[in-house]
């Protein structure tokens, strides 16, 4: 952990549209972390994401209403409420030991305040 990443670290909320599931998860270097990914499914899905901890990720509200999405590998993980369909986090293919909190559902944040966010190379990076 950098001196950075220490620094920065918060636990922050998040939540879908319709608040039924709420996520509380550590994020090691805050919001600091944002990006997004241009890989086939991301650059479809359009969100940002900040990295969190896998192991510090819990889903406090709303489990059962959770639905996942996975293909190719089936490392990658994503999930959506099933109720009003927004993607809420996901678990990463490059590390599973890291999982991305979709930053537009963290409470009082919004993303264009961080604006440039830089976008990882998932295309031509099947790893990113």
């Amino acid at each position: 952990m950098t001196a950075r990443s220490h620094d920065t670290g918060e636990t922050r909320r998040a939540s879908c549209h319709c608040g039924t599931v709420v996520l509380e998860a550590y994020l090691p270097q805050g919001l600091g972390s944002a990006q997004r990914c241009n890989c086939s499914f991301c650059r479809r899905r359009g969100a940002a994401a900040v990295t969190a901890r896998t192991d510090r990720v819990r889903v406090i509200q709303g489990a059962g209403a959770l639905t996942l999405y996975t293909w190719g590998t089936h490392t990658a993980q994503h999930y959506f409420c099933r109720i009003c369909g927004i993607y809420t986090h996901h678990r990463r293919r490059k590390d599973p030991a890291e999982t991305g909190i979709n930053l537009g559902c963290i409470d009082n944040v919004l993303p264009q305040d961080l604006e440039p966010i830089p976008t990882a190379d998932g295309r031509t990076n099947p790893l990113a």
